[in-house]
């Protein structure tokens, strides 16, 4: 904490010296990431946080850091000291970045953000917001640059190909489907941004943000004059062979901002002001179209080949699970095992299985009380040493060549009490309830999301975060456009699309609950009358924890759905474990 508080000096007196007032440090890089690599972790060097989802606010006497209900409990525990304040998100009674600055600043006071950070939709509305109160907007503030002194550099791990036979599409065919839209919209290029789109678009990976196998890059795409921006020093032979083989060129990363400005002015660019820095697009002196990218939606649609590819994924994952969680429940009593243990031998169960190249994101294993921190990062210093007693949430995921996975189980270690089965049993009725439901094509997560939520809601009680986030192929484990939440998401579930399932329920300093299973978006039927019905075909493997259920709260129709689901993992699991690893398996998968 001593070291961020001089930190946030050392920013302040950066500010000091161009006259700058405020700052808005994000948590993203210029390629508008959820996830990033170290060289663009400013906000978490600058306050210590280091969730996935925080703004930090600082003026030359205050600082305030912003996040969301995942982090509530980490911020507090980070942010001890630090000199920066924890806001929640989104919460009634707590201020907006905008309320706390409008409070906090004087009239005609400076506000700087570094450009490159912000996307053309939050610039824009950050001078809108500067111009009705008085104050100057300012994008080419970059304190990183000069004041991280131990600053990381850019990865330098090579790219590679994902090869079609796994993707199930080539290249030209992406490129084709691509190009049409940007036809359509009366454009002549696009320009992208997203790390996600551009693997996906050239099929391309890469080791350079932890967790999400993307390369740092930048593209141009227009007919017959397809350029990727990457470090040269990422592209090996075989990415150079595969680049040539269809016409794409490669022009160094800091190359893009000169190539931009070159863009002749009769020529129309289409790009996404949600996923384009501000900085990028203003380099650029042709006309714009400003759109939603068409590369979300098309590659949020699985094809058969990833399709496939996923279920098989799924039951690697499934064994790797059988194998973890038959380990911590024969060791547990040892005393030896704590919530890094449990991480570390998950990778290594993950490993064993054909396609594996990384988890989709860092466990998170949270025992008793911790696991009421959403979001929890067990580490050396805070893990907890399990015991056989009280539950264990454990939410994790692997990166396969052929798919992504994520799933969540929440398992009693010993002796559950009558209210931990209440509450767990409550979760798991919103869980199935969203598994088995049929709607008409049209409808977005928004209308499906009280089924998840409505045993809790009975109850008085909710949780804050989504119910549900799409799922890349091999790629983010958080994508779009799709979602199941509360708040309004104009983008439709669509067969194909890959959907997360994951009430929970948190009740700090003594528990947390989530059960997480994903689904795939399948046709369920026609009628002449009524039109289309869609409904979920479940692709997780891994059985709920029959000892955390009250059976009495159970309606027939849920008891059938847990029995039938068990059966499934059962028939598909089994063949891949051993005699014991199966007889272990047939105890947790036997019928209620």
């Amino acid at each position: 904490m001593k070291e961020t508080r001089q930190h946030l000096e050392a920013l302040r007196d950066a500010m000091r010296s161009v006259n700058v007032d405020a700052v808005i440090v994000p948590g993203t890089d210029p390629h508008q990431s959820e996830y990033v690599s170290d060289h663009w972790k400013f906000r978490d060097w600058l306050s210590g946080f280091t969730g996935s989802n925080g703004t930090a606010v600082i003026t030359l006497d205050k600082a305030a850091l912003w996040t969301d209900s995942r982090y509530f409990l980490q911020a507090a525990q980070q942010l001890e000291d630090s000199g920066f304040d924890m806001v929640k998100e989104s919460i009634p009674g707590e201020p907006t970045v905008e309320q706390w600055l409008v409070e906090n600043l004087d009239e005609e006071s400076v506000l700087a953000v570094d450009g490159r950070l912000f996307s053309c939709v939050e610039a824009n509305r950050l001078e809108r917001f500067c111009a009705e109160n008085g104050f100057m907007f300012v994008t080419e503030f970059f304190p990183a640059d000069s004041i991280w002194p131990d600053r990381p550099a850019r990865p330098v791990a090579p790219a590679y190909v994902h090869d079609e036979a796994l993707a199930g599409e080539t290249v030209d065919s992406k490129l084709e489907r691509v190009l049409a839209t940007v036809e359509a919209a009366d454009a002549d290029a696009m320009f992208i941004a997203s790390l996600d789109e551009i693997a996906w678009l050239f099929n391309l990976r890469g080791s350079d943000v932890e967790f999400t196998p993307v390369a740092i890059a930048f593209a141009y795409i227009k007919e017959n004059d397809c350029n990727v921006f990457i470090d040269k020093c990422k592209v090996t032979s075989e990415v150079a062979a595969h680049f040539k083989k269809y016409d794409v060129r490669v022009r160094d990363y800091d190359d893009v901002i000169r190539f931009l400005e070159r863009r002749s002015e009769h020529e129309t660019v289409m790009l996404d002001p949600n996923r384009v820095s501000d900085t990028l697009a203003n380099a650029m002196p042709c006309m714009k179209v400003y759109a939603a990218s068409p590369i979300v939606e098309i590659k949020a649609i699985k094809n058969e080949v990833q399709i496939e590819g996923t279920r098989r994924a799924m039951e690697r994952d499934g064994v790797a699970l059988v194998r973890m969680f038959k380990w911590l429940e024969e060791n547990v009593a040892s005393g030896n095992i704590n919530e890094v243990d449990v991480w570390t031998r998950g990778k290594q169960e993950r490993a064993r299985g054909e396609n594996y190249r990384d988890d989709s994101f860092a466990m998170i294993c949270g025992y008793k009380d911790h696991g009421a921190i959403v979001h929890y990062q067990a580490d050396d210093e805070s893990a907890y040493t399990l015991k056989p007693e009280g539950m264990l949430l454990v939410d994790s995921g692997g990166q396969y060549l052929d798919g992504t996975t994520d799933i969540t189980r929440t398992i009693t270690l010993g002796n559950p009490t009558d209210q931990e089965k209440h509450d767990y049993t409550l979760v798991l009725k919103g869980h199935l309830a969203l598994s088995r439901v049929k709607w008409p094509a049209g409808l977005c997560g928004v209308n499906l999301d009280i089924l998840a939520r409505q045993p809790l809601w009975n109850e008085g009680m909710n949780f804050l975060h989504g119910t549900g986030h799409g799922v890349g192929h091999f790629l983010s484990c958080h994508e779009g456009p799709h979602s199941i939440r509360m708040q309004q998401n104009p983008a439709p579930l669509e067969p194909g699309m890959i959907v997360s399932n994951e009430p929970g329920l948190y009740k700090a300093g003594e528990y947390g609950i989530r059960t997480e299973n994903l689904l795939l978006v399948v046709e369920a039927e026609k009628t002449q009358d009524f039109g289309d019905f869609y409904k979920f075909e479940t692709l997780t493997l891994y059985p709920y924890d029959l000892d955390l259920m009250d059976c009495s709260m159970l309606t027939a129709e849920e008891v059938k759905q847990i029995n039938d689901y068990h059966e499934m993992v059962r028939a598909r699991l089994t063949p891949h474990l051993t005699p014991d690893e199966a007889q272990w398996l047939a105890t947790k998968t036997q019928a209620l």
